[in-house]
């Protein structure tokens, strides 16, 4: 049962958005710090990215057992996860702007210069998020509500 009441899948997507709204919104203040030469785009995409990602990672708390492996799939693994995932596919899509921000945060030789670390801030996020959503949400098909 979680804080609010019943458990909710409104209230795991409202959690989610929250807290990825603020993620989102410190990327968008230390974007411009960190790389003033960026594209001003990256930096709504940052915002807008996050907010999406936390809805996202709220959603998934419906799914608790994983029908391939057939293995259950508690919320540490399900954020973890997601979080990565989505965090390691962005990378795909802004390689070159992640490149030249890890660049300028820790220098040009640093071991952190990889811009594939941004999946493992994303599992951090990922599991932040599905944490929350699950202490103050629920999770499984109880957050559904059926209809009748």
């Amino acid at each position: 049962m979680s804080m609010f009441g019943n458990p909710s899948l409104f209230t795991r997507i409202a959690i989610g958005k929250t807290v990825g709204l603020i993620v989102g919104l410190i990327g968008f203040i230390l974007i411009p710090i960190i790389s003033p030469d960026l594209d001003p785009f990256l930096r709504w995409g940052v915002l807008l990215w996050y907010t999406s990602l936390g809805a996202f990672v709220g959603v998934f708390g419906v799914f608790t057992w994983h029908p391939i492996v057939k293995m259950p799939m508690p919320w540490w693994i399900r954020g973890v996860f997601v979080g990565a995932w989505m965090n390691f596919v962005l990378t795909f899509f802004a390689h070159e702007a992640m490149v030249t921000v890890m660049g300028d945060m820790f220098g040009p030789d640093a071991w952190l210069q990889s811009p594939f670390w941004f999946a493992l801030e994303g599992a951090a996020f990922g599991l932040l998020v599905d944490y929350l959503a699950t202490r103050y949400g629920g999770e499984g098909k109880v957050t559904v509500d059926e209809p009748g």
